[in-house]
């Protein structure tokens, strides 16, 4: 095949001066060369890893005894024998004056924390803590917004050698016990509200429902954030304001832990059922991160990331991560584009010389849409913009460069909460090809797999990796014999992780995401992922977001509807559905144009912003909606009903 033009290609002067150029020369090999430097990367895990360990200058209380000491999937054995601290590693770096955090909200206003007052913060907390009874292996949870609050409570926890876990307080009580009390956690810390789209959210009820629904609690901290008082209510435990559990004069001791000692907790989306819990530790954390952020996004001392998240989404534990390279993170408490300010995100970024601005699809696209010109403000700082939680469709690429900067690295990331890093994207050293990936990540031995298991090129497969990466899973919450895990990843392809997104990996090197593999349009045996067709139809001005679905009928039947929103103002006629097929056609394939199209009050997503494909598949098909979605954990719930009705109606109208 003839391998396509870059949109974009490195710049000579930003490699030569960037980390990864540093660390790839210290490997012997061309910092120009990304494809042999990812190569090595992958066929000796074990002189890659220790370089990022030694690169990095980790600093192990004892040490390790071999980098891998066994490589079976699940349960490989990274660094035997060495104990360190990740908490210890995010304050290491940040020097007394240096600025640590920088907190902002959707307002504009802000604070700064150095360095200095961070480690007083997470000394004094992880004091309060100590004092409640928390030690090695007990976890402190978060009903919080992302804020200072929650990076200082999760270092200060993880400093114990404690297990920390967070969820966001647009959670309802019930939303957040069904994660957070899987945990039996010791100690709950909350706020008493937080802002969006200008309003301020009280949640103080809300709490005392949380904690009333944590039977294991011995104390709550209150944290004061948007100025609500905390009315004097009884609570199940011991009740600590967070000013006096922040304002103690202490020493911050790092407790040491084994390599694969629990860190933290994060949760799958919870559509179905219970939430899994899925546990990573101290020190492959550490290392993904530090060779994510450091190596891939470039990060380093004097750099400030902002990326939007909210406090459970993976991209928040990155967030907490900046610190390890010793760069400014910001924290950011709000809508990213609320009513009174659509652009504030981009103002604060000029305003805070950000040079790693972080989002999503969808926010790129609703910018570019609603004709939001961030080029009024000075982003000459900005390096990167990272994007992940879905496909970034070409579209986006073209807007990026001509509203944000020229010769910005747009670095589209795909990944998963599963390992709490990326599977591929960018580095100052690949081309950028639009609406790809540019390669997979160093470390990753990504490959698409046919149905036979086989590696292809060129065509559409599963997106597996067939050796082990440090911040794969420890185990599952909840699961003593590993069962769950190992359905969850191992089934299919016994000894390869199988992530359940259909990818394609180019001759070129770089890689293509076409959707999740179990919502997958397979129309006469020609499948085409959902990302592809909404990508076309997005781009539509008339069109604020779509979804398709293939479902299997009973009587061997395939029914593949297209569900679109209207932008306001704006009828869907079959003038515009006609529109819609014609984009379909030359933009996706004409093999795969909707059965129908149908104008529908929204799409309903994870908390996360990620489309419930499978969900509403499963909808359309009859299941009961109480076996196929746990409505908490959809950003609009009203929405499931609907999708269920129309299931419904179609069945009726052929039965």
């Amino acid at each position: 095949m003839t391998r396509p033009e870059p949109f974009t290609t490195p710049d000579p002067q930003a490699v030569a001066s960037s980390r990864i150029a540093d660390f790839t020369r210290r490997q012997g090999i061309d910092p120009a060369d990304y494809t042999t430097l990812h190569d090595w990367s992958v066929t000796d895990l074990e002189s890659f890893w220790g370089a990022v360990w030694q690169y990095f200058d980790i600093d192990a209380d004892t040490p390790y005894e071999q980098v891998l000491a066994e490589e079976s999937m699940p349960g490989a054995r990274w660094f035997p024998g060495a104990t360190l601290n990740y908490t210890h590693h995010a304050l290491r770096n940040v020097g007394d004056d240096d600025v640590a955090i920088i907190a902002l909200d959707e307002t504009g206003s802000g604070y700064e924390v150095t360095g200095e007052r961070l480690r007083a913060l997470v000394a004094s907390v992880a004091a309060t803590l100590r004092d409640l009874g928390v030690g090695k292996g007990d976890r402190v949870v978060g009903y919080l917004p992302n804020t200072p609050h929650a990076i200082v409570a999760f270092l200060a926890a993880a400093s114990l050698g404690a297990v920390w876990s967070v969820c966001g307080q647009d959670y309802a009580p019930k939303a957040a016990a069904d994660r957070l009390a899987q945990l039996e956690p010791t100690v709950l810390i909350a706020a008493d509200g937080y802002l969006f789209n200008g309003t301020t959210h009280d949640r103080r009820d809300a709490t005392l429902d949380l904690a009333r629904a944590l039977p294991t609690l011995k104390a709550t901290l209150l944290v004061d954030h948007v100025g609500l008082p905390w009315p004097s209510q009884t609570y199940p435990s011991l009740v600590v304001p967070w000013e006096d559990a922040a304002t103690r004069t202490e020493e911050l001791a790092c407790t040491p832990v084994p390599f694969d000692h629990p860190l933290w907790v994060v949760f799958s989306s919870g559509t179905t059922g219970l939430p899994k819990g899925i546990v990573h530790g101290h020190g492959g954390v550490l290392l993904e991160h530090l060779k994510t952020l450091g190596l891939h996004s470039d990060l380093g001392p004097g750099d400030r990331l902002l990326w939007y998240t909210t406090t459970h989404w993976m991209m928040w534990n990155l967030v907490a991560s900046t610190l390890l390279t010793g760069a400014t993170t910001c924290t950011y408490d709000g809508s990213p584009a609320p009513f009174a300010k659509l652009d504030v995100l981009w103002e604060l970024a000029a305003r805070h010389r950000v040079t790693v601005f972080g989002t999503s699809p969808q926010y790129l696209l609703g910018m570019a849409k609603f004709g939001i010109d961030p080029s009024g403000h000075d982003l000459t700082s900005i390096r990167v913009v990272g994007c992940t939680g879905s496909t970034l469709p070409a579209s986006a690429y073209p807007w990026v460069r001509d509203h944000v900067g020229e010769r910005v690295l747009l670095a589209s990331i795909s990944g998963g909460t599963d390992v709490v890093s990326g599977f591929a994207g960018s580095a100052p050293n690949t081309p950028v090809w639009a609406g790809e990936l540019s390669a997979p990540h160093l470390g990753v031995a990504l490959a698409a797999y046919d149905p036979e298991g086989h590696p292809v090129t060129d065509q559409v497969g599963e997106l597996v990796v067939t050796r082990p990466m440090p911040s794969m899973p420890l185990y599952f919450v909840n699961d003593p014999d590993g069962t769950r895990y190992r359905e969850a990843y191992f089934s299919s392809y016994p000894g390869v992780w199988r992530h359940g997104d259909w990818i394609t990996l180019t001759g070129h090197g770089s890689v293509i995401v076409h959707g999740r593999s179990d919502s997958t349009l397979n129309r006469n045996g020609v499948r085409l992922g959902s990302a592809d067709i909404h990508d076309v139809v997005e781009r539509l001005p008339e069109i604020t977001e779509a979804l398709v679905i293939g479902a299997e009928e009973p009587d061997g039947g395939y029914w593949m509807p297209l569900f679109v929103v209207p932008a306001a103002g704006v009828t869907l006629d079959d003038t515009l559905r006609e529109r819609i097929r014609d984009a379909i056609r030359t933009g996706a394939s004409p093999r795969h144009v909707p059965d129908e199209i149908l104008a529908v009050p929204g799409i309903p997503h994870t908390r996360t912003g990620k489309k419930l494909e499978v969900p509403v598949k499963r909808l359309l098909q009859g299941a009961p909606v109480e076996q196929v979605v746990n409505p908490a954990a959809v950003d609009a719930p009203d929405l499931i009903d609907h999708y269920a009705r129309l299931g419904a109606e179609r069945r009726a109208r052929s039965a």
